[in-house]
């Protein structure tokens, strides 16, 4: 079994969120050159479909290995919060880049710095569901499906599952096979929102940390929060250059309807 201290992990999770604070702050002013803002200032390129799977299922094989090595393979709580990661990262590893469309290339900075992030990720929420909560905790999980936030937590993650599902399916189906041209996605939460698809991202762990009422939790919705709400706000700005009054007449916020 993996043995980590309760310091050493606090410790962790504090410079994973003071890292988020600086990425945000970062994004305000570098525009992370991949998919719709492309730029191959940020290394050469990978092929889109080869830089999605390297990029994210780090942190899928890593949640594995740290739930087999846990000896907690059979307790239902931190299995349902287990699936609720693993549902999200077999969808973006392994069957995302199979839709994609396109011959679309991806720099391998951005790649390598998602996959590192992916990893370490996998250390915070796999660290605390199976080992800092036995070890220091004994009593987390007890009477844990009598809780609320279990269930509102897993509400509000399905409602961003589908919500980041339906969102790509629009963008995936703006172009016809061959066009090369860039069209306003419409129609689900882009009603709302410019980056519709990151609404859903964001909302996915926001009921994560929800469900499993943890600081780790929080953290990673945090990350997720920091490294999107810049890029949409770059999207937004890219819309605007592009499409003019036809955009901008349509008042969508970023990333959260109404407010951002």
């Amino acid at each position: 079994m993996i043995m980590i201290t309760l310091s050493t992990y606090n410790l962790f999770l504090a410079v994973m969120a003071i890292t988020a604070l600086f990425v945000f702050v970062a994004l305000h002013f570098v525009k992370a050159g991949y998919g719709y803002l492309y730029n191959p200032k940020f290394g050469f390129p990978v092929p889109n479909k080869v830089a999605w799977v390297l990029m994210e299922a780090p942190v899928f094989i890593a949640m594995w290995v740290l739930w087999y090595l846990s000896g907690m393979t059979t307790e239902l709580a931190p299995l349902v919060l287990f699936s609720i990661i693993q549902i999200h990262y077999f969808q973006r590893s392994f069957i995302f880049p199979l839709l994609l469309r396109g011959n679309s290339k991806m720099p391998v900075s951005i790649m390598l710095m998602g996959a590192t992030f992916n990893t370490l990720n996998a250390c915070m929420q796999g660290g605390w569901l199976f080992y800092i909560v036995p070890t220091y905790f004994p009593d987390y999980y007890a009477d844990w499906f009598s809780k609320p936030y279990i269930y509102i937590g897993v509400a509000v993650w399905l409602f961003g599952f589908i919500t980041n599902l339906h969102s790509d399916y629009i963008i995936r189906h703006l172009r016809k096979p061959g066009d090369k041209k860039h069209y306003i996605p419409y129609g689900g939460m882009f009603r709302y929102v410019s980056s519709a698809n990151y609404f859903g991202e964001f909302m996915e762990w926001v009921g994560y940390a929800i469900a499993s009422w943890s600081v780790a939790g929080v953290v990673f919705a945090w990350w997720t929060f920091a490294n999107l709400a810049p890029r949409a706000g770059d999207l937004r700005k890219r819309y605007e250059e592009e499409f003019g009054e036809e955009f901008k007449k349509l008042n969508r916020k970023r990333i959260i309807p109404f407010l951002y």
